[in-house]
């Protein structure tokens, strides 16, 4: 049986939120649009045509939820500042509104005993950005670093810890390829631009932090999976090879100083050579203090000829009859393992947080309870793997869960529950579920 006290007692234990999927007052406060405001917005694009506010209304009933925190039992509270809250055109006039509510949030923090873990940016491009092109425009560089100046040198004195970008290969591909998120964009015209600026972001994002905090400890965080080949054929072993490119190395590569990972498939080189990125490729480079890794599943693959550019197809786990979440997402903590192992393996990579990790399933509340056994086991096997790396050597010194409560789940709206707190949307009451009980037990062991 893994208890807390086995990780040591410097080992950081928290939750992780994001100011989209939970603040609300999209439109109160001086808080300008963001691109998730814009998308939701239209029909179609999220499941059941959910809407982004009041999300869980934290805005207003912050307190409440930092003392939840507190109940549990973490030491941790991760969460994103709202840039169109900050600077709601995204560059230009400060909203001295938003400036105040996270300094308010922050203190609240403190007040608690709780460790505030600030994200930078967790996707919430403000919309007047975007309409000048967005992560594909030349200029968002100079707007973020304004922004996260600006971050550093209001809280810079209260927060210590920091996150420039929550999954940069998240928001492109999704974002800027798939069209699937916000802000719908698709085709390799604009992903590419948009991953250019992204790797700059994070490492100049990253020095500014550095110039203008103390003592400041900073990270960013990247989404990874353990790509598989669905057999040992070439093809399929290639089609791995070029997945493992996009979702696992394209970030960290060039902030190691390595630049894009071109040797192992010939788009990416073609981007280089169209881009010019071996021009910028100190730009891009930044010593980070710890790697935040968030990792929900591993991905088999197989080669598909008809699937453009990738050439490469997704084994489902429910088609490969393995435990899945409600998502459909491999539960295999054997792979979480793994994937951990790869990313330490960088020779720049001083310290990793665990800053996600957690799974959704149809949660109920029933006669004032959530019974959730299923996410108990998630959790046990996964703190499992993650005990089993520290102890293999791997320098892991925090564990985030995604996440404190029930939230707007991107493109699968309020369907998808990851909470340790079940919400109901329609009147805010928080319950916690039978997980966060056995969080706070799990935590005082």
């Amino acid at each position: 049986m893994v208890n807390a006290s086995n990780f040591g007692q410097d080992f950081l234990w928290g939750v992780a939120t994001a100011a989209a999927q939970i603040e609300g007052t999209a439109t109160q406060y001086g808080k300008g649009p963001s691109i998730w405001d814009t998308f939701t917005a239209k029909n179609g694009k999220i499941k059941k045509n959910h809407k982004l506010d009041p999300a869980c209304d934290f805005y207003h009933r912050y307190t409440e939820d930092v003392a939840l925190v507190k109940l549990l039992g973490f030491k941790v509270f991760r969460f994103s500042i709202a840039w169109s809250r900050i600077l709601p055109g995204g560059r230009g006039e400060i909203n001295q509104e938003g400036i105040r509510f996270y300094h308010n949030l922050i203190d609240e923090c403190l007040s608690n005993g709780i460790i505030p873990y600030i994200t930078l940016y967790h996707w919430d491009l403000p919309q007047a950005l975007e309409d000048e092109g967005g992560w594909t425009s030349f200029s968002i560089n100079a707007a973020f670093n304004a922004f996260v100046s600006i971050c550093a040198l209001e809280y810079g004195d209260k927060v210590k810890n920091w996150i420039v970008l929550n999954e940069p290969f998240g928001y492109t591909s999704l974002g800027y390829m798939l069209g699937i998120h916000a802000p719908g964009k698709t085709g390799l015209s604009n992903f590419f631009p948009a991953v250019l600026h992204t790797a700059l972001a994070q490492a100049e994002g990253g020095k500014i932090l550095r110039a203008e905090i103390s003592n400041a400890n900073i990270g960013t965080t990247y989404s990874c999976s353990e790509i598989i080949p669905n057999t040992q054929s070439d093809n399929d072993i290639l089609a791995a090879k070029r997945v493992d490119c996009l979702m696992n190395r394209l970030f960290i590569e060039p902030a190691q100083g390595m630049g894009f990972p071109t040797a192992d498939w010939d788009l990416l080189e073609k981007f280089q050579i169209e881009y010019g990125t071996w021009r910028l490729q100190e730009r891009m480079k930044f010593d980070f203090d710890f790697i935040g890794l968030q990792n929900y599943f591993p991905l088999v693959v197989k080669y598909n000829a008809f699937i453009p550019v990738i050439q490469a197809w997704e084994v489902k786990a429910k088609s490969r009859k393995k435990p899945h979440t409600a998502m459909g997402w491999e539960i295999n903590a054997d792979s979480f393992y793994n994937i951990v192992k790869q990313f330490a393996a960088y020779p720049n990579v001083k310290n990793i947080i665990i800053t996600e990790n957690g799974a959704a399933y149809h949660d109920k509340l029933a006669n004032g309870r959530v019974e959730d056994p299923e996410r108990i086991e998630y959790f046990k096997l996964y703190l499992s793997a993650l005990l089993k790396l520290k102890n293999d050597g791997v320098n892991v010194t925090g564990y985030m869960a995604w996440t404190l409560m029930d939230n707007f789940e991107w493109a699968e709206g309020f369907t998808a529950r990851f909470g340790l707190i079940y919400n109901d949307f329609k009147t805010q009451q928080r319950t916690i579920k039978d997980s966060g009980y056995w969080w706070q037990d799990f935590l005082k062991r």
